[in-house]
């Protein structure tokens, strides 16, 4: 396992050990004693329950193609329901000059145009817009591979 993906696992890991802890406890103020409220367990977040609000509105495909092409930088912030990833400097391999990368999926659909790479190098200098370009390219083609590889096309 990469030390990113090791990363990424203790993250969700942490976070859903804190959205457990956060239950409905008895001091909410509510007068209803007829009806004792649930306590939430870890298990409430693996269940099959979904609702309105948390449905995630990027491309499952960009979204891992993206986190796949970039493995080489390391994972700051990880927002899936906004579709933002932020990364830290990285070099990449083969490469001798490092980078850093925020990422925006921003619609469902497996489309260039749902995706917008910004890259920034060291010291804050700017990169080619040839450099973004590969780099979004990459993705998107990483991307219909996994679309093809899933069998959805």
């Amino acid at each position: 396992m990469t030390r990113n993906a090791a990363r990424l696992i203790a993250a969700l890991l942490i976070t859903a050990g804190l959205a457990a802890c956060s239950g409905t406890g008895s001091g909410s103020g509510s007068t209803k004693a007829a009806t004792p409220e649930r306590e939430s367990t870890i298990w409430d977040l693996f269940a099959n329950r979904r609702s309105a609000n948390d449905t995630v509105a990027v491309n499952k495909y960009l979204w891992n193609a993206s986190l796949e092409v970039l493995n080489f930088l390391p994972i700051q912030s990880i927002d899936p329901f906004t579709g933002v990833i932020v990364t830290g400097y990285g070099t990449p391999p083969g490469g001798g000059r490092s980078y850093r990368a925020t990422i925006k999926v921003s619609d469902p659909s497996l489309d260039a145009r749902a995706l917008k790479v910004s890259l920034q190098g060291a010291g804050g200098s700017a990169v080619a817009p040839d450099t973004v370009r590969a780099v979004e390219d990459a993705i998107l083609t990483r991307a219909r591979q996994m679309r093809v590889r899933d069998g959805k096309l």
